[in-house]
């Protein structure tokens, strides 16, 4: 592969982070959405047709992983898209039927693809092979009752139904949160909450990012189940700034020839000082 497919799935979720923080009306956010994922993976099917794979993992892990990320996307934001098009417009009771009638259908697809859920779930790798590689084709069905972006250079039996497994468990949640702003009546809305006044970042944005870092790999994601991003969007609640190239920026300073942690270096420095002007 010539290009950096992981380092473009990256831009793309920052990319399509920065949409989330417009707060643009959902529709507007899932059509820009989705145009960003459509993008990518016809870049990613123009490399993979003039490249193709150097080996059978390579094949696997493109489609079971990297190729997820803008795939699940996509498929998130159409069906949100497609959604909140056809969402009664008034009557509480009618907007609470049509929420209960999409996560029926959620929860019947979950059903239908018990075998492959419990699959992916468990973490299990023996059919990996024929679920994520173009050979196989002939051997299993594309299960898929809609179009995203499919296309027989570029699609494997399951790669589809993983993305759609996917987004759907992310679809879930979206409704539950539509579900209680109905019933709260919230929908349709806007809240004005005062915000509070945010703390100026006088650092530079390689400084957010390698504090943001550390206090990931600290244990701060995995505790509370939080992704970079999130935790990089709940700082920008505290201070007023707004990081930029999140994942590239990181990169950088794992390339750093010196000391990689400068930043964190200085804060040492600056409360050693504190603490031995403390006790003169």
């Amino acid at each position: 592969m010539q290009l950096d497919l992981k380092t473009l799935c990256e831009n793309l979720l920052e990319e399509l982070n920065g949409i989330r923080l417009e707060n643009l009306p959902i529709l507007e956010q899932s059509y820009r959405s989705i145009e960003l994922c459509r993008n990518l993976l016809r870049t990613f099917k123009r490399e993979i047709l003039a490249n193709d794979f150097a080996t059978v993992d390579e094949e696997i892990v493109f489609f079971k992983k990297i190729k997820q990320i803008p795939l699940v996307k996509l498929i998130y934001f159409s069906e949100i898209h497609s959604f909140e098009i056809q969402f009664p417009k008034a009557d509480k009771a009618i907007q609470l039927k049509f929420v209960k009638k999409k996560v029926n259908k959620l929860n019947r697809f979950f059903q239908y693809n018990l075998d492959f859920g419990q699959y992916v779930n468990s973490g299990a790798t023996h059919f990996d092979e024929a679920y994520y590689t173009r050979n196989n084709l002939d051997a299993y069905r594309i299960l898929t009752s809609k179009f995203y972006f499919q296309d027989p250079d570029f699609c494997t039996p399951r790669d589809m139904l993983l993305g759609k497994f996917k987004a759907y468990h992310s679809l879930v949640g979206y409704m539950e949160q539509k579900h209680n702003y109905i019933k709260n009546g919230l929908n349709g809305k806007n809240v004005h909450i005062k915000p509070s006044e945010k703390i100026p970042w006088p650092f530079t944005n390689t400084d957010w990012v390698e504090l943001l870092y550390a206090l990931c790999a600290n244990g701060m994601a995995k505790q509370n189940g939080l992704s970079i991003i999130r935790i990089s969007k709940i700082l920008q609640e505290v201070f007023d700034f707004t990081p930029k190239e999140i994942y590239k920026t990181f990169q950088d300073i794992k390339n750093r020839k010196n000391s990689r942690t400068l930043f964190l270096d200085q804060l040492t420095a600056s409360l050693l000082s504190e603490m031995d002007k403390s006790e003169e």
